[in-house]
């Protein structure tokens, strides 16, 4: 068998470059916005927590930064813990929680569906972590309809 002629890795070592930056650092012009939607479900996948970490960067660039839950995606802005309210089950349980909770501290909106809260989840507004306003369903479209009239950045994500 051939030496391996590198030394072992250790804590704190790094497996890639993080210092360099292929593109330019892109920050908001007064006045533009950014919307995240999010069809859903929360812990069916990554794509929940990684657009809530995305939301929350674009709000940190300088964007006036909304995010939408509707359908499954209002599962992301509801209250948990076990075994009461706020109790982390097991690490990473509240993550959502915690960065939603963290994006609107830092100036973030987050719209919740009402329909898709009761209807289909069978939720009150009580559930919503509080700060997330809850919305109509016809208010779904207009809320996108007006990002885009003002020429917002949107992300949109669907999971099935």
């Amino acid at each position: 068998m051939p030496a391996v002629n590198k030394p072992a890795t250790e804590k704190g070592d790094y497996f890639v470059d993080y210092e360099e930056k292929v593109f330019e650092d892109v920050k908001a012009k007064p006045g533009e916005k950014a919307l995240v939607t999010f069809h859903t479900v929360a812990f069916e996948g990554s794509i929940g927590f990684v657009n809530l970490l995305q939301a929350t960067r674009l709000l940190r660039k300088g964007f006036e930064t909304s995010v939408l839950l509707y359908g499954p995606g209002v599962t992301l802005g509801i209250q948990r813990g076990f075994p009461k309210i706020g109790d982390e089950a097991f690490p990473g349980h509240l993550n959502m929680n915690n960065q939603l909770t963290k994006f609107m501290a830092e100036g973030g909106k987050v719209y919740a569906c009402r329909f898709a809260l009761q209807a289909l989840y069978g939720h009150g507004e009580h559930s919503l972590i509080p700060g997330i306003t809850p919305i109509a369903p016809t208010d779904v479209l207009d809320l996108i309809l007006i990002h885009n009239r003002d020429g917002a950045f949107m992300v949109h994500t669907w999971t099935v």
